[in-house]
């Protein structure tokens, strides 16, 4: 029975991973939607978003009922839980990404100023490198990678400062509309780093019982 229950602990691990992986996916095409002003890609986006809410829906059941019939204690208990804590936040990131989404059909039919579109990609390229650095902590239990999230995500929160320093430049009324959504669209890759580093948190819990990222890292069990 209990070599059934390691071979759930593995499956259900295997589920978020994959969640996570989609959640990826979706934020780096909504990005290039976004940059490149495609509707199809911001449509591919939006119509995604279903798959990603129904399976962080079913992890959480499929948990539930392995909590029940295998009566897990100390580090498998901690698992458990965090993996339906992880695969929320990562049903967060999806709808963040279908946020940008939507912010790429508004902004599709007008083309503005090169710098925030380079601004954009710069951060969208910053979190995609924070959500595999998340991805491979989670997968690999891998704590020193979870503890080092907070500090890869300190650079995208300087380029979301540097929106509004170019958005100060902007004059005319539509190009400020326009920059509006941009901005929006920056914050919410902002947010989808934070929910990357609220998993490292997460997983150094999972790994060691403790949440305080301040003290020195102790040693997995």
């Amino acid at each position: 029975m209990r070599e059934g229950f390691r071979q759930e602990l593995k499956d259900l691990k295997a589920e978020v991973l994959a969640i996570g992986r989609l959640c990826v996916d979706q934020t780096a095409l909504s990005v290039q939607a976004l940059v490149e002003g495609d509707v199809d890609i911001a449509q591919r986006v939006i119509d995604g978003d279903d798959a990603i809410d129904h399976r962080t829906l079913a992890l959480e059941e499929a948990t539930l009922e392995v909590m029940a019939t295998q009566f897990p204690v100390a580090r498998d208990l901690r698992l458990l839980h965090s993996l339906t804590y992880v695969a929320w936040h990562m049903e967060r990131m999806g709808d963040l990404a279908v946020n940008i989404a939507k912010a790429a059909r508004r902004t599709a039919d007008r083309k503005g100023p090169q710098t925030l579109y380079d601004l954009i990609q710069a951060q969208g390229n910053l979190v995609h490198r924070v959500l595999d650095a998340c991805i491979d902590s989670l997968e690999n239990n891998d704590l020193e990678l979870a503890m080092k999230l907070q500090e890869l995500d300190e650079p995208i929160d300087h380029l979301y400062k540097q929106f509004f320093r170019e958005l100060a430049r902007l004059q005319d009324e539509d190009d400020i509309e326009w920059a509006s959504n941009m901005v929006m669209a920056a914050r919410y890759l902002e947010r989808i780093a934070d929910n990357a580093v609220d998993i490292g948190e997460r997983v150094r819990y999972m790994l060691t019982g403790t949440f305080d990222f301040a003290a020195d890292p102790p040693v997995a069990e």
